[in-house]
């Protein structure tokens, strides 16, 4: 938790005040078992009842007193807390946002949301209970000791014998207890996954009628959660006991040799009251001391797991140069591109090359695990090539802004997703400045108005996902997103299997005829959707089959040939 202690910034005088007010309630509270043995001593020695009232009087009045500073101090320390919590939320977020594909997906989906949540929420708590009792506890432990010896050094000695004990016994089940915590939160993410992936596709659960067997995963994962916590919780449960154990042994000695000194004229009876009253402030502290090490015993391990996070550099440094796709001959090209997945088998492209140039378009085509999909990946700069350049307008994007070259470079991926909010929020992400005017331009070229008008027009309410929309309806939006952004090149990665043939061609020609100067990579498993492309270049196991027309690779590429004899009829081939 130490190197966290930057999001503390700026909040210093929280970070006085709270432990402040909470040490000088410790103090305050340290003066009522000396009242109470002047009380017995003084006032009920002497039956002077004006001195018990006034004495009983200041103990209310400093009842009051330490009600108000505790409020304070618990005022202090939980806004301390929400400032901390919020600030290292976004800046883990915003670090996560920086992180390529490949590093999330080596950090795991799951675990970055459950880190992002719970394990805030669990350092927050920590660092909110640690200002709160890090000056009070030791405050009241140690001053009852001290005072112990004052009225007695027997009486202080076996207060603090019980004292160290009790601290061992803590101190010992708290470094246990921090690794069995940091487990149950690596289980949590697995419950996070199983959550994640049964909720979004609950539809295809119940198409294959597994909800029995997902409920069993599901069950096997929460009950590795549950008998972690149920480890974890069983060590801290022998703490308080074994504490208790301590302090009362000590209670017990310290009754003995008072009531020892008591008889031989050493100790008053409200002395003894005093000390007793002590060992019970002592053993309460000691409780709270209890659950802060506890708590902060899981906050530890949460904040272990966020450092993880932020320790994690991006594999991919942004450049410096902005994209110029009209630049260089080639709007988008692959010089002998090789990529390999990480920890994979083997590579997913193999010395791709092409040039495709603005105003052209390239059509994609491969069975599956051709390595379609990553050529688009690539390109967008999603991951970086393990060998050979993707240049866009003659730049390596890798030398590029992110930012710049996506502004460029527009992608709509099979699955696309939509935000809630209206259908202008969502098609704005493609074009933050667009009108409605420029977005309904974009919305007739994806061949959408129809869905458009059917919601009520561009204010028309996107629920979560877009799951208001069908697969198609989802499909025409996410293409009018990029659309509206008006990118120099667009590569849309099989961005129509949702639409049927008639409504992908209109798609087709009018992004031809209203995008005329755009470079547009169609990849696809349709034929049809890709032999009026200027080229076409054919995939097989990630290396290039064959580049060039579609007459051209039906005299020449053998894997196209095939292709096509499985999709049309020797009629439509020859066509």
């Amino acid at each position: 938790m130490f190197r966290l202690r930057r999001y503390l910034r700026g909040h210093y005088a929280e970070c006085v005040l709270a432990p402040s007010f909470k040490g000088l309630e410790a103090i305050l509270q340290l003066l009522v078992p000396i009242i109470m043995s002047e009380v017995i001593d003084v006032g009920i020695a002497n039956k002077d009842t004006a001195y018990i009232l006034l004495h009983a009087g200041s103990l209310v009045l400093l009842a009051f007193f330490c009600y108000g500073i505790s409020i304070t101090a618990q005022y202090f320390s939980s806004k301390l807390a929400a400032q901390f919590g919020t600030a290292l939320r976004d800046d883990l977020f915003r670090h996560v946002m920086t992180l390529s594909r490949e590093d999330i997906d080596r950090l795991g989906r799951s675990s970055l949301v459950t880190r992002i949540t719970n394990d805030a929420q669990q350092t927050q708590d920590g660092l909110n209970l640690f200002f709160r009792l890090i000056l009070r506890a030791p405050f009241i432990i140690v001053g009852s000791i001290v005072a112990a010896f004052i009225v007695d050094g027997w009486e202080g000695a076996v207060l603090l014998a019980s004292v160290t004990v009790a601290v061992a016994i803590i101190l010992c089940f708290m470094r246990i207890t921090t690794k069995r915590y940091r487990k149950t939160q690596k289980a949590l993410d697995e419950v996070q996954l199983k959550c994640s992936e049964n909720l979004e596709g609950a539809r295809v659960l119940r198409a294959f009628c597994q909800e029995d067997a997902e409920k069993a995963a599901f069950g096997a994962a929460a009950h590795e959660v549950r008998d972690l916590q149920l480890s974890a919780g069983n060590l801290s449960s022998v703490v308080n006991p074994l504490t208790y154990c301590a302090a009362n042994i000590g209670l017990v000695a310290l009754l003995w040799v008072g009531g020892l000194q008591v008889n031989v004229g050493n100790l008053t009876q409200g002395q003894v009251v005093a000390l007793v009253s002590y060992v019970s402030q002592t053993l309460v502290e000691l409780l709270k001391l209890t659950m802060l090490i506890t708590t902060l015993a899981k906050a530890q391990a949460c904040a272990s797991r966020i450092n993880e996070v932020f320790d994690v550099n991006p594999t991919q440094v942004d450049g410096k140069k902005l994209a110029d796709a009209g630049a260089g001959g080639a709007a988008i090209a692959f010089d002998d591109v090789s990529f390999a997945y990480p920890d994979a088998g083997g590579e997913s492209l193999t010395h791709v090359s092409f040039s495709l140039p603005s105003g052209a378009t390239l059509g994609v085509i491969g069975g599956t695990g051709s390595g379609k999909s990553t050529l688009a990946a690539l390109a967008m700069r999603f991951y970086d090539a393990t060998a050979g350049r993707v240049l866009v307008g003659g730049t390596d994007v890798r030398d590029l802004t992110q930012q710049s070259l996506r502004q460029e470079v527009g992608l709509v991926e099979q699955g696309p997703r939509l935000f809630s909010g209206t259908i202008a929020s969502n098609l704005r992400w493609g074009g933050t400045d667009a009108d409605d005017e420029a977005l309904m331009a974009a919305v007739a070229c994806a061949q959408a108005a129809d869905v458009v008008e059917s919601k009520g027009g561009l204010d028309g309410e996107v629920e979560q996902f877009g799951r208001n929309f069908s697969g198609g309806q989802r499909q025409r939006l996410a293409i009018a997103r990029t659309l509206a952004r008006r990118p120099r090149v667009l590569i849309l990665d099989d961005a129509s299997s949702a639409l049927d043939f008639a409504t992908d061609a209109k798609l087709r020609r009018a992004i031809k005829r209203e995008y005329a100067d755009a470079a547009v990579i169609l990849i696809s498993q349709r034929v049809a959707a890709v032999r009026g492309s200027d080229q076409i270049l054919v995939l097989d196991g990630g290396r290039v089959a064959g580049l060039g027309t579609h007459e051209e690779l039906l005299a020449t590429c053998e894997v196209y040939r095939e292709i096509c004899d499985s999709q049309l009829s020797s009629e439509e081939v020859n066509r």
